[in-house]
């Protein structure tokens, strides 16, 4: 027997970056939503000539092809999101798809002097569950120090605390390579900013020469996306995102935590990493397996 026409509400509603498929089954019980005038229920399927209405307004529904709100750019450390290069390179954002909207809002930016995965949005709403997701989602980064970090201050580093007085929360840490006094640690994090991880190697007396951003919740980067380049997220990676992003029901949403209070002043920083006695080149990361970044 063929399945019914269409797709399942909530899942396009979720496609459409409007709500996670649980709030939309929310909407759905409370009785928010309408198709073509009746009032929806679970699992119905709609088409793309239904009439959807939430809470009597129309959805206007987004093809991923021409009216995609949602990219991934793969940014290049040192390159302007909204100012033009010395030599007049138009920036980042400048040269994301006119047909796209007018205005992008980048979602938890790295900072100008690092790069990696960004995210930019044309849907202000959008931007801004994205931007709450951030906190929520794991992330991941390659971080390139001058020198190696000792073991007995890597441990120091998972415990997640930075010069602000907050601790992020660090999944793991470990070497990922390198080459002359360059070398490549891969840090698993929570809802970490660009910034937040150069304070945390710092922290430990690292020199930290470049950071980036390779994975955002399901989102990865991949290498064959060439620097300053970008892609629409199709509808089933952007739902695939807030999904991975709305908390489980009863499980607060992990925050910063303050160290415990103590009445001793700060300990001093360590003494900053000392590279090993190698001969200095302008090291990259060594290539193979699954790719270390330049």
């Amino acid at each position: 027997m063929n399945a019914p026409p269409g797709e399942r509400l909530q899942k396009m509603l979720a496609s459409q970056g409007l709500a996670s498929r649980r709030e939309a089954e929310a909407w759905i019980r409370a009785g928010r939503l309408t198709v073509n005038g009746q009032v929806a229920t679970l699992g119905l399927r709609v088409g793309v000539r239904d009439d959807v209405r939430l809470d009597g307004r129309p959805i206007r529904r987004r093809t991923a092809a021409g009216g995609a709100s949602v990219f991934l750019a793969h940014r290049s450390p040192g390159e302007s999101l909204q100012t033009p290069d010395e030599s007049g390179h138009a920036s980042l954002l400048a040269r994301m798809p006119k047909r796209a909207g007018r205005r992008f809002i980048a979602v938890s930016p790295m900072p100008r002097v690092d790069g990696g995965l960004e995210l930019f949005s044309s849907d202000g709403a959008l931007a801004l569950r994205l931007q709450r997701a951030a906190r929520r989602v794991d992330v991941d980064f390659r971080v390139r120090l001058h020198g190696e970090l000792p073991a007995e201050r890597l441990a120091q580093l998972l415990a997640g605390e930075i010069d602000s007085g907050e601790r992020l929360t660090v999944l793991g840490c470990e070497a990922a390579g390198g080459e002359g006094s360059n070398r490549w640690y891969a840090l698993a994090t929570r809802g970490a900013s660009g910034k937040s991880v150069r304070q945390l190697f710092e922290r430990q007396g690292a020199t930290v020469s470049r950071v980036l951003r390779v994975r955002f919740g399901t989102l990865v980067l991949d290498p064959l996306l060439p620097r300053g380049r970008s892609r629409a997220l199709t509808d089933s990676e952007l739902a695939a995102l807030l999904d991975a992003a709305e908390p489980v029901a009863g499980t607060p949403v992990p925050r910063s935590e303050p160290p415990a209070p103590t009445k001793r002043s700060r300990a001093p920083r360590p003494a900053p990493v000392r590279p090993q006695s190698r001969p200095s080149s302008r090291g990259r990361p060594a290539r193979g397996g699954t790719g270390t970044p330049r």
